[in-house]
């Protein structure tokens, strides 16, 4: 088969490691950077093309889109798939899960557990909306965050509204969830390909932070999921309509709960931590399950 690695990273681990997993399996593989992309939209055949010539075709096509870029690489991933290609992850489905209040409202719908989450737009509701979700500590996001970035712990009320006040000074738009305690500064990444978890970790902050990304100093062990949090991960994953994801799950006194649901999941962590070849069984997954014009979401936007 001939895979294209949408990333924009060709050093990166995870990019590195998707191309050396599928050239150990016999597939030819090409990382294309998703900026250098553009696109005939309008002919009666989609074309693509990268660095001043049009891109041969693909069988399959690994999206690793930064949170950055997104739009203008759903964009591109949706050309794939009007072409024809077979996408590891859709393009609506990436662009679901990239929208962290879209994202809650799905898993809810669906009863996923959650954490208690709060938005609202007009200043004058915030002291209600911090009562709402049961008081300070909480814990306030930016929605445009990632790896951490733009999640402030607030230990009390007036430290929660003088945050509040400056990211609406920003425009900002916030999430405000209450601070699960009991997880210890611990939450578990659970990496889900198709209908299964193949790999977990559980990632702890370090002393005096509480955020658990690697990206911030945080630490990861292999961990047994119960056969709960399992099921919360799998569910969650399909909830967004990702066949692969990293699904983040925090233990709480009420059970399993899900901080987010992400789309283009680190490799490094998650093998290291694990042991396991988790870029094989995307590739496997890939000979499995890719066919020409196999995407589900066709033309529903």
């Amino acid at each position: 088969m001939k895979i294209a690695v949408l990333s924009r990273g060709p050093k990166l681990y995870s990019t590195r490691r998707l191309v050396e997993a599928g050239e150990q399996r016999g597939h030819e593989m090409r990382v294309v950077n998703p900026l250098r992309c553009y696109m005939n939209i309008s002919s009666h055949r989609p074309e693509i093309h990268y660095k001043g010539a049009e891109l041969e075709p693909f069988d399959a096509v690994i999206p690793r889109i930064g949170a950055s870029v997104t739009f203008y690489g759903t964009a591109v991933l949706r050309q794939f798939e009007m072409m024809g290609v077979y996408p590891l992850n859709e393009s609506v489905a990436i662009t679901r899960a990239r929208d962290k209040l879209r994202s809650l409202q799905l898993l809810s719908r669906k009863g996923l557990g959650l954490p208690i989450t709060g938005f609202a737009h007009h200043a004058d509701d915030i002291d209600d909306m911090i009562g709402l979700v049961g008081g300070a500590p909480l814990v306030i996001k930016l929605l445009e965050g990632t790896q951490g970035r733009g999640v402030v712990l607030t230990e009390t009320k007036q430290a929660a509204e003088s945050v509040i006040d400056a990211f609406n000074g920003l425009r900002a738009n916030i999430l405000i969830q209450e601070f699960i305690k009991e997880a210890g500064g611990s939450d578990l990444r659970c990496f889900v390909i198709g209908d299964k978890v193949v790999a977990a970790m559980k990632r702890t902050a370090k002393e005096g932070e509480f955020r658990s990304n690697l990206h911030r100093g945080g630490s990861a062990e292999i961990i047994k999921l119960t056969p709960e949090e399992r099921s919360t991960a799998v569910r969650s994953a399909r909830v967004m309509g990702l066949n692969v994801a990293g699904v983040d799950i925090l233990r709480s006194n009420h059970g399993p709960v899900v901080l987010e649901v992400n789309s283009s999941p680190g490799l490094e962590g998650i093998e290291t931590a694990t042991g396991k070849d988790v870029a094989g069984m995307t590739i496997a997954f890939i000979e499995k399950n890719a066919r020409r014009g196999r995407t589900g979401t066709k033309g529903k936007g």
